[in-house]
């Protein structure tokens, strides 16, 4: 699906100059993304969280869209709610037969941990709605502590690294694929770093006949410790090393790799750029460091064997 960068910057910005984030915050452009995507009317929400917070500050909003705040917990449900509402009352007659676009959009503590049960029930009733992740990998909103998300390794306020550990102990979730095992319409993970793939999917995700989640990385500069305005450039590079690979999934079970780097860049030139990682290049932590270049390495030789195994799969 071709993006055309000229005609988007033509179109009205859904979301508006002024809010509150933080300079060189990530967040903004992924939402100011999927919104220039959209071709349909939408109706937006958010789970409470740091996009949230620093576009709703009372009396103001960012948002030109109709939008709902939701607490943590219940950002699919809510919107899930609004997308049977639209229907039923389209199908009473009692307002216009258009398309309207639904996107829930919360960050990684609203999405992979407190969120994750609406998410689920989302995905299986099978709402004709889109759910957009901007992954920034620890509740950045409320002081920097670790979710499920965060990477091993990471030093966060609650996972801290020191003498007795290093950083957090465990393994990150695999959102994506606990999504797509809920077999829904349509699934890809983003970077704000390429626009044209995310806007592609966005537009392919809204037009999907049933649930549909983006998962897209969203650097932050303040839990990652890294420069303000290199957070597009880490984005691109959790791809170029592929600890973030772009890939969609479309029911009944097609995976397509987006972006194969010509040269897989070391997982070190991604991490060493970030101070949450300073710590693991410390000598006595060189095995986590194999450990983590290992998980990349395993995961990139199965998507690709995931793509190749269902490249004759015919997409509903």
């Amino acid at each position: 699906m071709a993006i055309n960068l000229k005609t988007l910057s033509a179109k009205p910005e859904l979301l508006a100059g002024g809010h509150a984030a933080c300079a060189g915050c990530t967040g903004p452009t992924v939402l100011r993304q999927a919104l220039l995507a959209a071709e349909t009317p939408l109706v937006c929400g958010s789970a409470t969280g740091c996009m949230e917070v620093v576009t709703t500050l009372y009396p103001h909003t960012a948002w030109r869209t109709p939008f709902i705040h939701n607490a943590f917990e219940n950002s699919a449900a809510t919107m899930s709610g609004v997308e049977t509402a639209f229907r039923a009352l389209r199908k009473k007659g009692r307002i216009p037969d258009r398309e309207i676009g639904f996107i829930a959009f919360g960050g990684d503590g609203g999405t992979y941990d407190i969120g994750l049960q609406s998410l689920s029930g989302m995905l299986e009733r099978g709402h004709k709605m889109l759910y957009i992740c901007y992954d920034n990998e620890a509740y950045m909103n409320t002081g920097i502590q670790r979710s499920s998300s965060t990477p091993k390794g990471a030093d966060t306020t609650t996972a801290p690294a020191g003498s007795v550990k290093a950083g957090k102990e465990q393994n990150r979730k695999d959102l994506t694929a606990i999504v797509i095992a809920h077999n829904p319409a349509y699934v890809a993970q983003a970077t704000p770093s390429d626009p044209r793939d995310f806007m592609a999917k966005v537009q392919k995700a809204l037009k999907a006949d049933g649930p549909s989640f983006i998962n897209c990385i969203a650097p932050c500069h303040r839990g990652w410790r890294c420069k303000p305005d290199s957070g597009i450039a880490i984005a691109q590079l959790a791809v170029e090393t592929c600890f973030w690979p772009l890939f969609e999934w479309e029911r009944p079970g097609k995976f397509t790799v987006n972006y194969k780097p010509k040269e897989k860049k070391p997982l070190e030139e991604w991490l060493k750029l970030q101070g949450r990682f300073k710590h693991l290049f410390e000598p006595k932590n060189k095995p986590i460091l194999d450990e983590l270049q290992r998980d990349v390495d395993s995961r990139w030789v199965e998507l690709l064997a995931a793509e190749e195994r269902t490249k004759d799969v015919q997409v509903k």
